[in-house]
């Protein structure tokens, strides 16, 4: 539909003006994610900036779509389950898969494949219609495990876990560069990009919310002459925020490979790096995995430990570095 800014709503901000001249159609929030899904154009041109001003006589055309589902929909889905009972699962997630419906993806998830695997159980209500029984998330293109509540109480003992520290997620990854030490701690407050909504960064407090990760060094791959190789390390989140391992890292100058969103396109030399180049474009993700998961189960006090070995595109990864290291 077109709609024409008029002198009523002169000098707003977008999305609050559409909002206004589409009263009782849709709502700004609605109109907010329209707007950054590129449904909104002026001049035939998508305009991403939900809070750009207008001006008299703009018109705008906005895309309606199809509303999402009002709940998440169970489907047929092959699940890597490395442990369940009545209380919760361990998953094995795998890389492409992404955890939970949002904008753009209102099937397809794991929690749609989780809605039918537990037909005759339920999942905590906790998170909600889009997020029965996610007590944490993995980033769509990182692999490896997650544990998922079947029940309220349960989802809030494993929550309180991850707000004590005392539940554990060990992470492996592959960086561009060589970290100066060994081992060491980032400690950096995490909060939204100021640019782009899309991303988050490190940011000053209050702005920020608090974040600790730890690192070890595993192997280093030197590279051709005038990169500066990469890294294999080990990661322990103390703290689990939005793409937290990912911007700490980047932010610091070692992004993990493959990272779209926080890493560098193609920082090799020009020449003499074909083998190399070709190798990690090979790698069709960002090189992170979640490892390991430690946690002690809600009902029973056990404490549970596990391990998920490296999907075999990371293990290739590393097997190629170590050849054109020798």
């Amino acid at each position: 539909m077109n709609v024409v800014i008029t002198e009523t709503v002169a000098g707003w901000r977008l999305d609050r003006a559409l909002a206004e001249l589409l009263r009782g159609c849709c709502s700004r929030a609605v109109l907010q994610r329209l707007i950054r899904a590129g449904a909104v154009t002026h001049h035939g041109l998508p305009v991403y900036q939900p809070d750009q001003l207008v001006t008299v006589g703009d018109t705008f055309q906005v895309e309606q779509q199809p509303a999402p589902p009002m709940q998440a929909l169970p489907e047929a889905m092959s699940l890597q389950i490395v442990f369940e009972d009545q209380f919760l699962l361990v998953i094995d997630k795998p890389a492409g898969l992404v955890v939970h419906p949002g904008a753009g993806n209102h099937s397809g998830t794991l929690v749609n494949g989780l809605l039918h695997h537990c037909t005759t159980e339920a999942l905590s209500t906790v998170g909600g219609a889009f997020r029965p029984g996610i007590v944490h998330r993995l980033d769509k293109d990182t692999s490896g495990l997650l544990v998922v509540a079947k029940q309220d109480q349960a989802h809030q003992s494993l929550a309180q876990q991850f707000h004590d520290h005392t539940a554990f997620r060990y992470y492996r990854a592959i960086v561009y560069g060589q970290l100066p030490q060994s081992q060491g701690t980032i400690d950096a407050p995490i909060g939204r990009h100021p640019g782009n909504r899309l991303k988050m960064a490190v940011v000053s407090q209050p702005h920020g919310r608090h974040a600790v990760t730890h690192y070890r060094c595993l192997e280093y791959f030197p590279g051709p002459p005038g990169s500066r190789g990469l890294t294999s390390i080990r990661c322990r989140l103390e703290t689990g925020r939005t793409h937290q391992i990912r911007v700490h890292l980047a932010h610091h100058g070692f992004p993990v490979w493959g990272d779209p969103l926080y890493g560098w396109h193609d920082p090799l030399p020009a020449h003499g790096a074909q083998p190399l180049r070709q190798l990690l474009i090979g790698f069709q993700r960002q090189a992170l995995h979640a490892a390991v998961l430690e946690l002690t189960h809600p009902v029973t006090g056990e404490r549970l430990r596990f391990k998920s070995p490296l999907p075999a595109d990371f293990q290739a990864l590393l097997a190629g570095l170590r050849d054109l290291s020798v």
